[in-house]
């Protein structure tokens, strides 16, 4: 199940790498023959389908199922990746760039609702911060690719770049045979009154985990249900009024958290290259090496801090990670500024930043898939998506594109410091106002709209995950 949930990060990953990769390849005439403005234009348009899918596909994962979603997605996002491969006039890439990204965009809020609400609650943060992190296998992926498909003395040049498009389609094909067999969410089926299908995945998943044992699951106590009632999926209105009333302050730390991770993310990562060739001299070609130690360290930063996120709790890391993620940002911009640095010390640099910056990005969709009730999880998730990624994704590369063009070292090193006093102030937002939901069951941690009321069908579950 993680790895064919997660993969969804992997792709994405994969994607913005090699597309950042093939820029330059894709405007000499023997390809497409782009302009720079139709490269920046491929882009925006990636980033705003992903919006767009996040919000219409978050909605559907709350209305017709998480399982169907996380497969339509997939499907969308392969057949755009493989048209985008073929693709012969620049239009129809910039199409199947816009394409792309809404399948990418749903895969965020089927994916995060189903992780959250398949996963054991002791283990829930290791295993979201993980997969989310795992975005920069999929980076490394794509430098790696990048290296190779762009050597003209093993691949055509006009035929590389399509083979990485085409390579993203065959991966995802492999992955939708496998998510064929990852079960809907049974809390997904108890609210919408599909009890009997809700009670045989879990059998199932007792019997696999309890097989050729003599021991048996314990009852799960009276005290320790939970009423879900099965109802239509709740009106937009009340889903605003949940947000913007019951849990405010809940939402105004998630929101704090995803737009200053997507802003501190999409303005470095975007321009990491001008960096390193503008200020640096590393040649073009040369860039996918420097990717290497960025991407190691956003992959560890997950796998080793994760566990601390179950064991210490939520408001603590995420504090930390964020607060010391801005505070490294700040010293590195110092350094640069000073130009005590050289390529490969900004790399290292970076690589150490965002060893804690990773784990704290992973930590807001941990957030934000958690915090809020069952019926509107998915749409909650894509509607913080979209705004983080569409304010901090926007606005952070446009902003830093303009300081990096002037040239001048001490208008960037501010752009750093202003993106590392957002990131401190989100984590100290989440530390005063945050919500201690390490090891709890989803429905103590946000009671489902349900909970409270005396529907006509109801099913009970266990109110604590064991």
């Amino acid at each position: 199940m993680t790895v064919a949930l997660g993969v969804a990060w992997v792709l994405d990953g994969l994607e913005v790498t090699l597309v950042g990769s093939f820029g330059s390849i894709l405007e000499r005439p023997g390809t497409l023959g782009l302009t720079a403005s139709q490269v920046g234009w491929a882009g925006s348009l990636y980033v705003t389908g992903a919006v767009i899918g996040a919000l219409l596909f978050g909605r559907m994962a709350d209305t017709i199922g998480r399982k169907r979603l996380f497969l339509a997605t997939l499907a969308i996002y392969m057949t755009a990746t493989l048209l985008t491969g073929l693709a012969a006039e620049a239009w129809f890439f910039i199409l199947c760039r816009f394409a792309t990204g809404l399948g990418i965009g749903g895969e965020y809020a089927a994916i995060n609702s189903a992780i959250d609400e398949l996963v054991p609650a002791r283990v829930r943060g290791r295993v979201s911060l993980a997969i989310n992190g795992s975005f920069w296998v999929g980076a490394a992926a794509g430098a790696a690719l990048s290296l190779v498909l762009l050597d003209e003395a093993l691949i055509p040049v006009q035929w590389g770049w399509r083979f990485g498009f085409i390579m993203g389609a065959v991966l995802a094909f492999a992955i939708v045979l496998v998510r064929r067999h990852v079960p809907e969410s049974p809390r997904w089926l108890l609210a919408h009154g599909r009890a009997a299908e809700a009670e045989r995945i879990v059998a199932d998943i007792e019997a696999a985990c309890w097989a050729g044992q003599a021991a048996t699951l314990p009852a799960v106590p009276d005290d320790m249900r939970t009423r879900i009632g099965a109802r239509r999926a709740p009106r937009l209105a009340e889903i605003l009024h949940a947000l913007f009333h019951r849990y405010r302050r809940r939402g105004a730390v998630a929101l704090a958290l995803m737009v200053s991770q997507a802003f501190f993310y999409n303005a470095i990562f975007f321009t990491y290259a001008l960096v390193l060739t503008r200020f640096y001299g590393v040649a073009d070609t040369r860039v996918g090496l420097y990717i290497f130690p960025f991407a190691l360290g956003n992959v560890l930063g997950p796998l080793l801090l994760g566990p601390l996120f179950d064991l210490i709790g939520r408001r603590r890391m995420i504090a930390a990670t964020y607060v010391l993620a801005g505070g490294g940002l700040a010293v590195t911009a110092w350094a640069f500024q000073q130009a005590w640095l050289d390529a490969a010390g900004q790399a290292l640099c970076w690589s150490g930043v965002f060893f804690l910056a990773s784990a704290a990005a992973s930590s807001a969709y941990l957030t934000v898939s958690e915090v809020f009730p069952l019926e509107m999880r998915a749409l909650a998730i894509s509607m913080f998506y979209a705004v983080g990624t569409g304010v901090g994704g926007a606005a952070g590369p446009a902003l830093f594109g303009i300081l990096i063009e002037s040239g001048q070292r001490g208008a960037l090193a501010g752009g750093y410091a202003f993106s590392a006093a957002l990131m401190a102030a989100a984590g100290l937002a989440a530390l005063r106002l945050g919500v201690d939901a390490e090891r709890r069951g989803l429905e103590d941690v946000a009671r489902p709209l349900t909970a409270d009321a005396e529907p006509l069908q109801a099913a009970r579950c266990p109110k604590r995950e064991r």
